[in-house]
């Protein structure tokens, strides 16, 4: 999200001074590492660091970068997160394309009222008809209308290597459901190309320039079908660089029955006109850095030899010398040597992709061996004239994909990108099952208990979900070498990350203070520590055992094991994708905090990626709330604002820099509650004869409900967005409001209205005398972080009494029986009492007291959850019972994962010192 607040402009200005390092005592130094190596090279990179409360006000604050050899460099800030008093919370920073990668870098933030200095950035011009962009290195226009994304790509060296952008999108009414209905079913097919509905550059543009296109897809032929399927585009370029990183999102806006997407994908055409046919390169990435290497004219392998200088010349992609210096018999007859118009590569598994080639269509297609997994990056250009080359991050991840190169033998060649590949079968988003008769809510609640999905007829709906990818493009001069190009997917396939230490960023409180640092001290903290890394390790490791990979499926996980059939449950309701379930994502950011672990980060940003786009809603009456665990990401009809529960995008969007795909997922939630007008999460269940009405009060839970609304409005205060007055206003006023009732979050839900931001006393209690409706699931979707850093941020200015509230749920939740039925007249029922053990550690902190720490252990250790006394280790499962050969853990489950591990991390920063 970009904002242009006083605020964010003045330190702007502050930014561009150019000064040697300050050395005093109102300025401060943080390192940042690269995660994993030292990279080999950058295109450019964004990253976050956080700042201490009250260290830094942003219109008195200038930031600069010094790289290992302490000399300045080149550096682009924006503030991203303040703190309740409005110093600096959280930073972005750009730095430009660097062939000379430091080990390290320094921030360096001090205090300074200097006048802004210019430094030459990137040239932008942005015009009633078009912004063009001039790194340095390319120059790149983008049409503010029509249907091409980008209009040219031109180097420095002059040359035109990418022109006349599009998306395209095929689509048809239906599927055949077998081969021998392909005779008699009729099936409508559509063509689109992208339409510009919207173009906007940021304003500061010193190292990077951020390009927002936005439109819909639009019929070019076929059958006559509405504009559908939203596009937001964002192109990132940094100085000095030749590259673009995009960041494509799509949001599904048709019919689940109608609609099927058989081809999605990004479409450049390269020009050619004046390059020799045999001067005309393809490259297409194979295996573990390997490339298909290949002239649309080849001059190597023939009957007669053209002479080694021109065959070594051909394979390497340099010109070729002239033609006079090969053998005759060869230059005489290059009129009789098939020309290789197109290429394809299909990637439809994650285990294997198939090449083929053809002259012209209407010719057969000749094969060409495959392979397994394919890099994703592609490249069509001339030796003289240069070219283009385009790849997908995670590409083999996210098939069904694919790389076409078309027309090479013509005057502009095309390079394709498939997002999602037209020779896989069309993307079907219809539900599994026709709903079995689950007509009423009474035979729905019945189906739960057997499948445990929560059916209702037509909320199987994928209307509203999105999927976002990363693209790269890279203009050459000429036809870079293929070593070049391996270095190119390697990269695209793991962007360099930029990180403060997490000692730093603990320091800091900006991403919570309810985690540490590892301890293996002692043998306890080392076999809790040794737990951690087995259970990370083991899921990353499930993630390829089990190929959870796939277009809308990479980033997710299972929820539940089937010890019979060595298998996850992803047949069977409520136990298959987990969607969030009890925040497997807040665990996997927090591990990745206080380990600073590359892995874990790519771990944690696919999870992101995944569970912030396909498992919510981001457009209609459903927009902002999320989908409970299913079958399907989207077939169960639970819709909760605890499954778009924005806590867990928030690590990843400081921490990026301010991902703006991740901002503008965050933002949208910041009207969940309206939908609370419109559908009623308890409707199956209810006793009370509420019914929800837009407009009037609505009712929702103290737990999960409210905990997601928080977290949205919070970040967006944090943020200082649009909104954010708004967002604090409600904040405050529900937080006051969970304080004036009687028995606070004991209470279990409590009646909101919207346009005063205050909550009242469920329609069970009307004059708020106290009732008790604690449910276990309360704290576990990111309740306890969001209060924790709400708290944090308020400080000693927190609504009087909400405090408490929260602190009386923490200790009576696991309190015995006699101790809930004095304090609240009746007792709970409890359950995932090690979960809930961080909770009670939490006031034992607070009130420092010894005992309760001590129960919390306990709680922790002898209940339930993952105890003490498993394997802590895989079994070997094959032969003739699995399908391929497994490492099993039969005990685990993705629950217990998730709340194991932050009662683990939390306990330990808490009462660590009261473990035995």
């Amino acid at each position: 999200m970009q904002k242009a607040s006083a605020l964010l402009l003045a330190l702007l200005g502050a930014i561009n001074g150019v000064a040697a390092r300050p050395a005093n005592s109102s300025s401060s130094s943080v390192k940042v590492r690269w995660l994993g190596d030292t990279p080999k090279q950058s295109i450019g990179t964004t990253f976050g660091v956080p700042w201490p409360q009250g260290q830094f006000v942003p219109e008195k604050t200038a930031f600069t970068l010094f790289g290992d050899n302490d000399e300045e460099l080149p550096l682009q800030t924006w503030v991203t997160g303040y703190w309740r008093d409005g110093s600096v919370k959280w930073t972005g920073h750009a730095i430009p394309k660097s062939d000379n990668i430091s080990g390290e870098y320094t921030v360096h933030a001090s205090r300074c009222s200097k006048d802004k200095r210019d430094v030459e950035g990137l040239a932008v011009d942005d015009s009633d008809d078009q912004v063009t962009v001039d790194t340095g290195a390319i120059s790149v226009t983008f049409p503010k209308s029509g249907n091409a994304i980008i209009s040219s790509i031109k180097t420095a060296g002059g040359n035109t290597v990418g022109q006349n952008g599009k998306l395209i999108l095929h689509s048809q009414s239906s599927v055949h459901d077998d081969v021998a209905s392909r005779a008699s079913s009729s099936i409508d097919y559509s063509n689109f190309e992208s339409n510009i509905e919207g173009v906007e550059v940021s304003e500061e543009n010193s190292v990077r320039a951020l390009v927002t296109v936005r439109g819909k897809h639009q019929l070019s032929s076929g059958a006559d079908h509405d504009d559908w399927l939203s596009f937001v585009l964002r192109f990132y370029l940094y100085k000095d660089s030749e590259a673009i990183r995009i960041v494509h999102s799509i949001v599904f806006d048709g019919k689940a029955q109608e609609d099927f997407i058989s081809g999605l994908g990004i479409r450049f055409q390269v020009p050619l006109k004046d390059e020799k046919l045999y001067n005309r390169h393809v490259r297409l990435s194979g295996v573990d850095g390997g490339f298909l290497n290949e002239a649309v004219l080849g001059i190597t392998g023939l009957r007669r030899d053209p002479g080694a200088a021109v065959r070594t010349a051909q394979f390497e992609g340099r010109e070729l010398p002239d033609e006079s210096t090969w053998d005759t018999r060869v230059t005489s007859r290059l009129h009789w040597i098939p020309a290789w118009n197109d290429y394809s590569l299909s990637q439809l598994s994650p285990d294997g992709f198939t090449l083929k080639k053809r002259t012209q269509p209407g010719q057969t297609w000749l094969n060409i061996p495959g392979g397994t997994r394919s890099g994703g990056l592609a490249y069509l250009g001339g030796a003289t004239q240069g070219g283009l080359a385009v790849g997908l991050k995670d590409f083999w991840k996210r098939y069904p994909t694919g790389l076409d190169i078309s027309n090479a033998a013509s005057d502009a060649g095309d390079l394709t990108l498939w997002l999602y590949s037209p020779d896989a079968s069309p993307l079907d988003l219809r539900g599994y099952h026709d709903g079995m008769g689950q007509d009423t809510y009474r035979e729905q609640l019945d189906a739960l208990e057997i499948t445990y999905e929560d059916y209702e007829p037509d909320f199987d709906t994928p209307y509203g979900i999105a999927r976002t990818n990363e693209i790269f493009l890279f203009a050459f001069d000429s036809t870079p070498s293929s070593d070049r190009l391996s270095e190119l997917t390697d990269y695209i396939n793991a962007p360099p990350v930029l990180m403060a230490e997490p000692e730093y960023i603990r320091g800091t409180k900006a991403a919570g203070s309810y985690w540490d640092l590892p301890d293996t001290s002692t043998p306890r903290r080392a076999s809790i520590e040794s737990h951690l890394d087995f259970n990370m390790k083991f899921y990353e490791s499930e993630v390829e055992n089990r190929r959870w990979y796939g277009f809308l499926d990479y980033g997710d996980f299972m929820h539940a094991y089937d010890v019979d059939r060595h298998t996850w449950r992803y047949d069977i309701g409520g136990y298959a994708w987990d969607n969030s379930e009890l925040s497997p994502d807040l665990f996997v950011w927090l591990y990745f905090l206080r380990t600073g672990r590359e892995d874990v980060w790519r771990f944690a940003e696919a999870m992101t990626r995944h569970t912030g786009e396909v498992d919510m809603y981001h457009v209609g009456k459903w927009k902002g709330l999320g989908t409970r665990h299913g079958v399907l990401h989207f077939a169960d009809s639970a819709k909760q604002a605890r499954i778009g529960q924005s806590q867990y995008r928030k690590y990843f969007y400081y921490l990026s820099g301010g991902d703006e795909r991740t901002g503008e997922v965050v933002a949208e939630t910041l009207d969940t509650d309206q939908t609370y007008g419109i559908l009623d999460p308890l409707r199956k269940v209810r006793t009370d004869g509420w019914t929800p009405s837009p407009g009037n009060p609505v009712t929702f839970s103290l737990g999960t409900d409210w905990g997601g609304l928080a977290a949205s409005w919070l970040i967006e205060w944090e943020r200082r967005g649009p909104r954010w007055e708004e967002a604090r206003d409600k904040l405050l006023g529900t937080a006051s409001s969970i304080a004036n009732l009687k028995n606070g979050f004991v209470t279990g839900t409590g009646l909101y209205t919207i346009r005063n931001a205050t909550l009242d006393a469920p329609p069970t209690d009307p004059n708020n005398e106290g009732v008790v409706d604690v449910s276990h699931l309360s704290s576990m979707f990111g309740l306890p972080e969001v209060l924790w850093e709400f708290l944090d941020y308020m400080g000693d200015e927190a609504p009087e009494g909400f405090e408490d509230a929260w602190m009386d749920y923490c200790y009576y939740y696991l309190a015995a029986a006699p101790e809930q039925v004095a304090r609240y007249g009746a007792s709970f029922r409890v359950s995932l009492r090690q979960a809930h053990s961080r909770l009670l550690a939490n006031w034992a902190t607070k009130n420092g007291n010894e005992t309760a720490a001590r129960q919390a252990w306990s709680a922790y250790f002898d209940t339930d959850g993952l105890r003490e006394s498993l394997p802590w280790a895989t079994e070997r499962i094959e032969g003739s019972a699995v399908l391929t050969p497994v490492d099993e853990a039969a005990w685990m489950s993705t629950n217990d994962f998730a709340q194991y591990g932050l009662a683990s991390i939390q306990n330990l920063a808490l009462i660590g010192d009261s473990l035995a």
